[in-house]
């Protein structure tokens, strides 16, 4: 295929990603109903005995795909406190499992949509997830054989810094300059005063001067510069938060917006291009989790019969949705009180998970 058919396949796959996205879950479902291993003799009330969770998940994907955090960071939580009250305790490497399971198709959902929108660097978002998959797929291992008390104490620790630094985090610097969207110079555009780059991903405008200063036009008009320096902060973030998202389905998207705060990328650049990262890094460990156990010596035996596939055929499409959902709500409300209110929630969530680890609850 030549450069110019490729390039034209790309434009409208992302023109018409919002179908690609919802037929997505769908096909994902009817392949989980049609084919999945469940136990003998289901009906129709196995399918449905989770239907509840759909309100739930939705709710959660778009609070965390709005603020570019993973959407285990509420869905693992959630499964632990909320869903033994509605249902039954899960086991932490299952509660894990549907949490990276969901997450994987709610921030996919969720970043194609900051791709069609022009807020996704291909070049640092390729770079964080090679960085980060060697210790993605170590955490996950590490999963299958860590005791339930260590896991618990673990998640608080991550949860207490995923609060310090979402509350020390300014999510409104760096605002994007000038406007017009009838100026926007997108994929083939002609205005030669504005950026363009054919061989981009996405449709925003992307000029790269001799000084390394990066200049991104979003579908709005809007303007974004920055540099891709910091390679050396972002890399330890994304391999401390890496190890994290395989053992307990997050980290990686909380560590991983600050590094970028820091280094002084765009906050809507930086959650644009996390949501990349976290979706492909979510996909990886899920992968781990359905299929490694038979990889670690003592590991718990999981397999595709032990998955709750009644729980995913609605967490799935709440996901799904909740992640096309979060770019009009980030672009309508104000990121910094949501961002506030996750942190508080992460640290009340943080001190009942000490409290479990040490027996209290």
């Amino acid at each position: 295929m030549s450069a110019s058919s490729a390039q034209l396949v790309q434009r409208e796959f992302l023109r018409r990603q919002h179908l690609f996205v919802f037929a997505a879950p769908l096909v994902f479902v009817a392949a989980v109903v049609l084919a999945a291993p469940t136990p003998e003799g289901v009906g129709l009330s196995y399918w449905l005995d989770y239907w509840w969770l759909f309100p739930f998940f939705l709710l959660g994907a778009t609070i965390v795909n709005t603020v570019g955090i993973s959407g285990s960071a509420l869905f693992v939580p959630f499964l632990i406190f909320i869903f033994p009250l509605l249902a039954h305790p899960l086991e932490p490497e299952t509660l894990v499992k549907v949490g990276l399971i969901s997450e994987s198709f709610g921030l996919s959902s969720s970043a194609l949509a900051f791709i069609q929108y022009g807020l996704v660097d291909r070049r640092l978002g390729l770079t964080l997830v090679l960085g980060a998959l060697p210790f993605v797929v170590g955490g996950a291992l590490l999963s299958f054989v860590i005791p339930e008390p260590l896991f618990h104490a673990l998640l608080a620790l991550a949860l207490v810094a995923a609060a310090y630094l979402m509350f020390t985090a300014d999510l409104g610097h760096e605002e994007p300059g000038g406007g017009g969207g009838a100026d926007v110079a997108t994929d083939g555009g002609t205005d030669a005063g504005l950026p363009d780059d054919d061989g981009k991903l996405g449709p925003a405008g992307v000029g790269i001067d001799d000084a390394g200063m990066v200049t991104r036009v979003d579908r709005s008009g809007d303007t974004y510069t920055y540099t891709w320096s910091g390679y050396l902060e972002r890399f330890a973030n994304y391999a401390v938060g890496g190890l994290f998202q395989g053992l307990a389905g997050f980290g990686i998207g909380e560590l991983g917006i600050i590094s970028k705060l820091r280094t002084d990328v765009p906050v809507r650049v930086a959650i644009g291009t996390n949501h990349v990262v976290v979706a492909t890094t979510a996909i990886i460990a899920s992968l781990v989790h359905v299929f490694g156990g038979g990889l670690v010596p003592g590991g718990h035996s999981l397999s595709l019969a032990t998955t709750p596939w009644n729980m995913v055929v609605f967490t799935v499409p709440a996901a799904a949705l909740g992640g096309q959902i979060a770019p009009y709500v980030s672009n309508a409300l104000d990121t910094e009180t949501i961002k506030k209110g996750v942190a508080v929630l992460f640290g009340v969530i943080s001190l009942a998970l000490f409290l479990m680890a040490a027996g209290g609850i």
